[in-house]
């Protein structure tokens, strides 16, 4: 386990850093290149929401280092078995599903003229 969180804290290294591949590597967490490709920017979005969501007052960096790495190896699977367009990180493409939600005429409500 990286012993530098121990001057700074290991939240406040993390966000120090200046890549998805330099937040893996300092979490010990591997990774498919392409995966980080495609989905870089959900998955950051996604572990920042998971870390904004975990509970780290009481704990001893090591704990807050495993919970981290715990949280970023989440986010990374929720793009394995998914796509960002299915997922949703964003605004954009939520915004996006209910103009599309917004426009949907179901069958059920479409009439014969002259009725």
């Amino acid at each position: 386990m990286p012993k530098d969180f121990e001057e700074t804290g290991v939240l406040d290294h993390i966000n120090k850093l200046s890549s998805a591949e330099d937040i893996f590597t300092y979490l010990l967490l591997p990774y498919e290149k392409e995966v980080v490709d495609v989905s870089r920017l959900h998955i950051m979005k996604r572990f920042g929401g998971y870390l904004r969501a975990a509970e780290f007052a009481g704990k001893t960096e090591e704990e807050v280092f495993l919970e981290a790495r715990q949280l970023l190896k989440q986010a990374y699977g929720d793009f394995l078995e998914s796509t960002p367009l299915k997922e949703k990180v964003f605004k954009v493409f939520r915004d996006e599903e209910a103009k599309l939600k917004a426009r949907f005429v179901g069958i059920d409500t479409l009439k014969l003229a002259g009725e």
